[in-house]
């Protein structure tokens, strides 16, 4: 799969300095973590399931979820399995520049996937498990692993950490101490560690307006601050954690005056663009993302299509970034210099971590041209 390989040359062009790669499943990984970008969750229940996958696939998206889970009721749940194995054989037909996952809803769904698939194997890229705890995810853990056995592929794990023992103060380290060791006993299974915010705020009775993010969400901020010191390390216990989804997709009257900035607007035809982007609810979830990596977050959650091009816009490395990412990686002396933009001081040994993450980002969302910003990017994904 490519990142942005359904803009045309022109486009591409225009945009980067540096394309993004193609990144495959046989690669390492923290490189295919990072590919996940926006992930969308798909209700498994569709009757034109594999028909949404390859319809998404072609606008850019290249990680979905087929959700068994909450998107499903539960009279419906066995013939929504169906329909999974269904689309995942019609899917391998035709394969897909794109990850596909299946969230399970039970401990026998992985098992019976398993058993059901025949060509379909081949599409699925693993399984999401929601709630995840240390005394039940190691079932899910050997199940998953036992189904890559069964259907002779790698078959990645993603947990969502969502749950009351995460959420709740008096047993937080102790799970999240025995999270990591359980994850890391299975390294090479789990492909990155998920967040579920919508289910912690609805343990406690909170469900945040779109003039807010997450982040103003304090107790819920507080468990990410938590999930991102003891999954997001770099010293080799860690890994990827991507962010939790942004609910909003419709307008509606707005309270505050839109979060989204002005001034980067101004000279890209700005006005009715920045404009389309607040009655679209985007303007929100532009602040978040930005927070998501403020805060060592990658990739998120998305439940509509339209939210992918905020996500993958705001994941390009931007030129300035890469110079300076560049310039600290290939110093080997420690020190301090300029910057190429002679607008801030690099270190080279306390940023040294963050500059190899950006050069990994650069692989698979590339690298934009000088001057160019995420507005471009969003107005040439908003034209898709």
């Amino acid at each position: 799969m490519q990142h942005f390989q359904h803009l045309n040359a022109s486009q591409q062009a225009q945009l980067f300095w540096k394309p993004p790669e193609v990144i495959s499943l046989h690669d390492e990984p923290r490189l295919i973590a990072t590919a996940l970008g926006a992930t969308l969750y798909i209700p498994a229940d569709r009757p034109d399931l594999a028909a949404t996958v390859t319809r998404r696939a072609s606008e850019g998206i290249c990680s979905m979820v087929l959700d068994l889970e909450d998107a499903v009721d539960d009279i419906h749940a066995d013939a929504a399995m169906h329909n999974v194995v269904t689309a995942l054989d019609e899917l391998a037909a035709d394969p897909l520049a794109t990850m596909v996952f299946v969230r399970v809803r039970s401990y026998d769904c992985i098992p019976q996937i398993a058993d059901r698939l025949t060509v379909g194997a081949h599409a699925l890229a693993g399984f999401v498990i929601p709630k995840f705890e240390a005394d039940t995810g190691a079932r899910y853990l050997r199940q998953t692993e036992d189904a890559a056995s069964a259907l002779s592929r790698h078959l990645y794990c993603m947990p969502v950490l969502e749950s009351e023992r995460i959420l709740f103060h008096e047993t937080r380290d102790v799970e999240l101490t025995a999270l990591v060791d359980l994850l890391g006993e299975h390294r090479q299974t789990v492909l990155a560690v998920r967040v579920g915010a919508t289910d912690m705020c609805g343990s406690l009775g909170i469900r945040r307006d779109r003039d807010h993010t997450i982040y103003d969400v304090k107790v819920v901020a507080d468990v990410l601050a938590a999930i991102i010191n003891r999954f997001g390390r770099p010293d080799g216990t860690g890994f990827v954690v991507t962010a939790p989804v942004w609910e909003y997709f419709a307008d509606h009257e707005r309270l505050f005056r839109p979060l989204l900035r002005a001034t980067p607007f101004r000279g890209h035809d700005a006005v009715r663009f920045r404009d389309m982007l607040v009655s679209r609810d985007l303007d929100g979830l532009l602040r978040e993302i930005s927070l998501d990596r403020a805060n060592g977050l990658l990739g998120k959650t998305i439940i509509h299509p339209t939210h992918a091009a905020a996500v993958h816009a705001l994941s390009v490395v931007t030129h300035e970034e890469f110079r300076d990412a560049s310039d600290i990686a290939a110093s080997d002396t420690g020190g301090v210099s300029r910057s190429h933009y002679r607008n801030k001081m690099n270190e080279s040994r306390p940023h040294r971590v963050w500059a190899c993450q950006v050069l990994q980002r650069a692989r698979v969302f590339g690298v934009a041209n000088d001057g160019v910003t995420f507005v471009d990017f969003l107005t040439a994904l908003a034209g898709r």
